[in-house]
């Protein structure tokens, strides 16, 4: 019973911070930030996210179990190469006086902010696709840019924008570039 009541406790403090990520509440990061057992909350966040953008990608095309999976490993392959990408501009190059951030911290917090992504799966609808693969990634920015502001202390909103969007165009490049390496040519 006590491990029923334990994982019961759990669900709702997992619920509780994904609405209050989703909510863009910069009191749910504080709480993610401190929280070392938070890791697999944020995992699953980022699990979630991802299934939902694999789920939006296959939907452009056919859906089948290899474009659901390449979906995925896109969307996992863009979340960590943002993820290294904040984190190395926003403790070694733009750092604040009071930025004191362990790399688990700034992890688990931008895990959290992945959130929105979870309707990146509307966009497997074609229709809605443009419109909500923009609404969310400025969605997502937004959450990131909270979860960067309070994992590295910045007394700057301005400059965790500016760690967040910059990061994000280095990703989008990036991953544009891989993308354009690994498609066929279509003759």
């Amino acid at each position: 019973m006590a491990a029923l009541t334990r994982t019961a406790g759990t669900m709702a403090q997992f619920t509780r911070r994904f609405v209050g990520a989703m909510a863009l509440d910069p009191v749910t990061f504080e709480d993610v930030e401190a929280d070392r057992g938070a890791g697999s909350q944020a995992g699953v966040t980022i699990l979630l996210a991802c299934l939902a953008g694999g789920f939006g990608l296959a939907g452009s095309t056919a859906l089948t179990w290899q474009g659901f999976a390449a979906g995925v490993a896109f969307a996992v392959g863009a979340w960590a190469v943002w993820a290294m990408l904040i984190t190395t501009i926003g403790t070694l190059i733009v750092p604040d006086r009071e930025t004191s951030s362990r790399p688990a911290e700034l992890f688990r917090t931008m895990g959290f902010a992945a959130a929105p992504g979870v309707l990146f799966a509307f966009a497997a609808m074609r229709a809605a696709a443009p419109f909500v693969w923009v609404v969310v990634s400025i969605w997502m920015i937004g959450a990131t840019v909270l979860a960067v502001r309070q994992a590295l202390d910045y007394r700057s909103l301005a400059r965790a924008v500016a760690v967040c969007v910059a990061a994000w165009l280095a990703t989008f490049g990036i991953v544009a570039a891989a993308g354009m390496l690994m498609s066929r040519p279509v003759s």
